[in-house]
């Protein structure tokens, strides 16, 4: 099918635009790190919602999807006011936008992540006949691609931690799925040995990550459904991150209402474990740079901090959420997670362990609901922030609780079903010979 009849990809550094062929991740002139975006025919929210408003979970908004093809079995997240959360924490106007296992707020996504939003809607972009997708995961990504190759099947090798394990046996696997499981390694393990099967050469080729323009509108979608929950945007959006893919998807969805309704894009907190956060550094010191606290030149786009391999494996032990910990985050480049911050006037706040865990308890005892570590630590940031008196009380804040359920949904499956295409592999295996053996199971 056709890419691109609904939408156009520009370059968030030249500007150059041009058509889609459902794979591109950068910019034909430019050749860097640059993000892309897309700018569709819809001219409004409204205008998206028309072109398939019965359509399953994230494809009610096609219109502002970068997709050729629904696939069935997605789920939209589940926006509610958080009257028993706001009130302890002393917020009036609190939002939480759910992604997780929660029947009773029809929320269906079975991994328990958000990243299902983002995994269905690369799976509506993706030509049929690409390849065999490769897919590194600190573990949530490779859940929600476990959960929706069930319903559209395509060839996906997903490499992750061991650890990330029993997270992707809840969600079961697709008949084209192979997982690869690197024994003891953290998420910079993962990405290194995807590399090095990507390196063999076709049928290979990157799922795309943060540059991928399907995987960032879909989760953009949270802030479209909160939009159409709430009836305009929020004033501050509260999120954890590791990369700060859903943060920059959040933000560039705010900026497409914004520039269709004149409201104002909310202000970010991006949350963060003390014992890791990349983000919190760089942003601390460019903003200590803009304020003159540094050399000039420190306030010029900066790099992305170089992963430090001993650091990233003692985080994983010391940190509440693994999945939060990424070495290199996309913080300099154009359209990256500084211009997100710089735009609304935003913060990188932080959460230690202890903090988490009495935010998960309080969200469970006023929501009702478990969550995951990682939202856990945007709970804790939030309750951090109201307490510092960084957040007014009476402001309209959207909470994004990024995983949950999970524990119900596995004593409702009995602890969750087998793994039967997965493989462990040691960090210093050779990626060729696990590359052939993959095309063999595959039948490729």
């Amino acid at each position: 099918m056709e890419h691109g009849g609904h939408y156009t990809v520009v370059c968030t550094r030249c500007g150059l635009r041009f058509g889609d062929d459902g794979l591109i991740s950068a910019c034909p002139e430019c050749r860097d790190n640059s993000l892309l975006r897309t700018e569709y025919t819809a001219g409004s929210l409204a205008d998206a919602i028309a072109v398939t408003p019965a359509a399953p979970g994230p494809f009610r908004y096609r219109g502002w999807l970068p997709v050729v093809r629904e696939v069935p079995g997605a789920s939209l997240p589940a926006v509610h006011r958080s009257r028993g959360l706001g009130a302890a924490l002393g917020l009036s106007d609190l939002w939480t936008a759910f992604s997780g296992y929660w029947p009773e707020r029809d929320c269906r996504m079975d991994s328990g992540t958000f990243k299902e939003l983002e995994a269905f809607a690369v799976l509506g972009r993706v030509p049929q006949d690409a390849g065999v997708m490769v897919v590194a995961s600190a573990g949530n990504t490779a859940a929600a691609f476990v959960r929706a190759t069930e319903q559209f099947d395509f060839p996906c090798v997903l490499v992750v931690p061991e650890r990330a394990l029993p997270g992707l046996a809840l969600s079961g696997t697709g008949p084209r799925v192979r997982i690869v499981a690197v024994k003891g390694g953290g998420y910079n393990d993962a990405i290194t040995y995807g590399q090095g099967i990507l390196a063999t050469g076709t049928p290979f080729f990157p799922e795309g990550g943060v540059r991928n323009v399907a995987r960032r509108d879909g989760l953009g979608v949270v802030m479209l459904a909160a939009y159409e929950r709430l009836g305009r945007l929020p004033d501050y959006y509260v999120q954890a991150v590791g990369s700060g893919t859903g943060a920059i998807a959040a933000h560039e969805a705010a900026r497409r209402i914004a520039a269709t309704t004149g409201g104002t894009p909310p202000r970010t907190l991006l949350c963060q474990n003390t014992g890791f956060a990349p983000l919190h550094r760089l942003w601390r010191g460019r903003t200590a740079a803009l304020s003159g606290g540094l050399p000039d030149q420190a306030a010029a786009p900066l790099p992305e901090p170089a992963p430090s391999p001993a650091a990233v494996t003692l985080s994983c032990i010391d940190v509440h959420a693994p999945e939060l910990v990424n070495a290199t985050p996309p913080f300099g480049v154009h359209g990256g997670v500084a211009d997100l911050l710089a735009d609304t006037s935003g913060e990188v706040l932080l959460a230690d362990t202890p903090e988490a865990l009495a935010a998960a308890a309080l969200f469970e005892e006023t929501e009702g609901i478990d969550i995951e570590p990682a939202a856990a630590v945007a709970v804790a940031c939030l309750r951090r922030a109201v307490t510092e008196r960084r957040i007014p009380r009476d402001a309209r804040i959207l909470l994004n609780i990024t995983g949950g359920g999970r524990r119900r949904a596995r004593a409702e499956r009995d602890g969750g079903t087998h793994l039967p295409n997965a493989s462990l592999v040691g960090a210093e295996d050779d990626p060729a010979v696990t590359a052939a053996m993959l095309l063999d199971s595959l039948s490729l």
